[in-house]
């Protein structure tokens, strides 16, 4: 199976649900479109409905459905701002729960868009540094 193979490693940090989800899309993507970024696209599309990424792994989220306007689309409408796996259409008071849980400096003074921005920022780093061990 190629999505096992080419899975992130922020997914294999992830419940098995998450893995399993992303390798499925992911390979029937690369049987409708090939290999290929468009594949990984449809995989993380598919992934960020049930999932939002919190640090260096993605959990399951609260209720089901897009993380943000680019998980939203459908394929040939005008790109749209990602929020690289945060929920962005979740609550303040969630935001805030994943900004404490990531340590996010001045959470308490933020609006929700530059909460996404900070826990997209936090979860980007705490990736980087999953990826150096």
């Amino acid at each position: 199976m190629p999505g096992r193979e080419d899975m992130p490693s922020t997914i294999r940090r992830s419940p098995k649900k998450a893995q399993d989800t992303w390798a499925e899309t992911h390979d029937s993507a690369v049987e409708t479109y090939g290999e290929g970024e468009r594949s990984h696209r449809t995989a993380f599309a598919a992934l960020k409905h049930s999932f939002e990424k919190v640090g260096d792994h993605w959990e399951p989220k609260e209720r089901k459905g897009p993380s943000d306007a680019q998980a939203a689309r459908s394929y040939g409408d005008r790109p749209a701002e990602t929020a690289g796996g945060v929920d962005a259409n979740a609550s303040k008071q969630h935001l805030m729960e994943i900004a404490r849980k990531l340590d996010v400096s001045g959470r308490s003074k933020m609006n929700k868009a530059e909460l996404v921005e900070a826990i997209e920022k936090a979860n980007n780093r705490s990736t980087a540094k999953a990826r150096q061990r």
